[in-house]
């Protein structure tokens, strides 16, 4: 099959209130933990100096392309590395760097992966179950709704995508797959849409979106990796240095609030005893002690930032 290139759109969620809350030093080390199209970093990489540095980060080779790419009148200062933002400790260790000044963790999915229908994951188009990040990766969404019991399709369903259809939906997905397997998106899509009730359909949202949005976790390991990364980050981070990271649904926002408060908490000994024998104490200083969000006007120029939320923390140790 012809390999046909696509442009890699994304629009940077929250742009000016990351860049503003990283306080930019120019000579700093900065990473990108999730680079996407590059908008995030090439404001990062703007504001650095001859000796500042950003270590840009993805899983995605398209998206690594595409930033390379828009990012390439600044290639002196940026080190390119395909990964998982997880992973954070070791490129950095790979990489000879002990400290950073600064990260950014952006965990949507870009414009691109959902408007290429080449990569299966949206609900509004037809195309072959994948929604891999990283195209390299052995589980697909394809594995998962055809090899995955009922069971573990209820529970990912209910967990990942917070839909009170679950049972009805993973039920539906093994009846089907016993008559022949669930090869495309539209093919999950109707499978999704006849195990609901009239009420469901009519919804605000697409009645596939929850489950679209569960396989799609659980195929990427999206969760498992958020609060693994912040506690690396922060080790990382120099004093003042600042982790920032943007969320899109209400599972990811609550494992960075989370681990922000945390990493935040000092001493954990009862009260009655007279000195601190635990030794804990806090490693970051929340900024955002609620969430920033984004514009109106933004909102308008992007509906799909509608639901991001951008936290902030500041190293104190």
């Amino acid at each position: 099959m012809e390999n046909k290139k696509i442009s890699f759109s994304h629009r940077s969620v929250l742009l000016d209130e990351c860049i503003e809350n990283l306080n930019i030093n120019p000579s700093g080390i900065y990473v990108d933990a999730t680079v996407g199209g590059g908008g995030h970093s090439l404001e990062i990489v703007k504001r650095l100096g001859e000796k500042g540095r950003l270590i840009a980060i993805d899983r995605d080779s398209d998206a690594l392309e595409a930033a390379k790419s828009r990012l390439s009148g600044f290639s002196d200062r940026i080190t390119f590395v395909k990964s998982n933002f997880s992973m954070v400790a070791e490129i950095c260790e790979d990489l000879g760097i002990e400290k950073i000044d600064g990260i950014l963790m952006d965990l949507g999915v870009s414009s691109y992966q959902l408007d290429n229908p080449d990569r299966g994951f949206s609900h509004n188009s037809d195309a072959r179950l994948d929604m891999r990040m990283d195209r390299q990766s052995g589980l697909d969404a394809y594995k998962v709704v055809n090899t995955y019991s009922q069971e573990e399709l209820k529970r990912i369903i209910y967990e990942y995508g917070e839909e009170r259809f679950a049972p009805y939906i993973a039920a539906a997905i093994v009846r089907r797959r016993q008559r022949k397997p669930v090869e495309t998106t539209a093919e999950l899509v109707d499978v999704i849409k006849a195990s609901l009730p009239p009420s469901a359909k009519n919804g605000k949202h697409h009645p596939a979106k929850k489950t679209f949005q569960a396989i799609r976790i659980e195929v990427n390991g999206e969760l498992d990796a958020i609060e693994p990364a912040i506690r690396s980050a922060v080790k990382l981070l120099k004093d003042k240095g600042r982790v920032a990271v943007i969320t899109f649904h209400s599972l990811e926002d609550r494992i960075v609030k989370q681990s922000f408060v945390k990493l935040a908490e000092g001493c954990t000994c009862p009260k009655t005893l007279p000195v601190c024998i635990c030794g804990k104490v806090p490693q970051i200083k929340i900024v955002t002690r609620k969430p920033i969000l984004p514009s109106d006007t933004e909102i308008v120029g992007n509906p799909r930032s509608r639901s991001a939320k951008l936290r902030i923390a500041e190293k104190i140790i």
